[in-house]
């Protein structure tokens, strides 16, 4: 059995991901739930848990800076974050699980079982140091995306993708000359090459080019309207984020 302690500032974030935890998984047991960073600190040097969730974007004092001041670092880490950026495959290459909110029960299930698999002895200490590392180098991008299309491969321009949409085990990708491919691979495949400074993931079917939005609709909700008048969601969770991303 897992004892996992969650940290996360939003209340709701940290209800939402134990009830993924108690109704997917039967291996975890939820030891501290902790919305203040400084109250988290001492419950994980305290209770010393097999696993630790952390948010890493939080006020006042995000999740790197909370690891920085811990003296118990024997435990399996795995970010949960709002945030599709670049950062995520540095947490990947250095064996630290990632989940993207809102929270997938079959990624929550897959992490779960690699921290019963590894059951790391060893710290994180050097793995965090690693990680910052990478994250602060800049990021390339390709400016051409691959679409595997029907056993072939398909390059498009990034500037010509308007959005993704998930469907299930497919994602289709809509581009600006009205075409649109059906790919056979989850949203969260799909969008792993793409350009994070340019797209980001307004809701959990959707991955939208931020250049692309003409209009910000607030009625029942908040929507954008792209350039081809497709009118699309936007999660709760990801509003300030978003708005934040378009003022800049």
């Amino acid at each position: 059995m897992i004892r996992a302690i969650l940290i996360d500032d939003e209340i709701n974030a940290i209800k939402s991901l134990e009830w993924e935890v108690n109704n997917f998984s039967d291996k975890v047991t939820i030891v501290g739930k902790y919305t203040k960073p400084e109250d988290a600190i001492e419950g994980i040097n305290t209770l010393k848990p097999d696993c630790v969730f952390l948010d890493i974007e939080m006020p006042n004092m995000d999740g790197f800076q909370l690891l920085s001041k811990l003296k118990f670092r024997k435990f399996d880490l795995i970010i949960t974050t709002a945030y599709d950026n670049y950062a995520i495959k540095a947490f990947k290459e250095n064996a630290i699980d990632y989940l993207l909110k809102p929270v997938d029960s079959d990624d929550l299930l897959q992490a779960i079982a690699r921290v019963l698999t590894n059951r790391k002895t060893q710290t994180i200490g050097d793995k965090i140091e690693k990680m910052f590392g990478e994250i602060n180098q800049p990021k390339q991008y390709l400016s051409k995306i691959q679409l595997p299309v029907s056993g072939k491969i398909i390059f498009v321009e990034a500037t010509d993708v308007l959005y993704c949409k998930a469907e299930g085990n497919y994602t289709t990708v809509y581009l600006k000359n009205n075409a649109k491919h059906l790919l056979s691979k989850k949203i969260k495949d799909v969008i792993e090459n793409f350009p994070k400074d340019v797209f980001y993931r307004v809701h959990k079917s959707y991955y939208v080019n931020l250049n692309a939005i003409k209009e910000i609709v607030k009625n029942e909700g908040l929507y954008i309207i792209l350039d081809n008048d497709v009118s699309i969601p936007v999660s709760r969770t990801k509003k300030d984020e978003l708005m934040n991303l378009l003022s800049r």
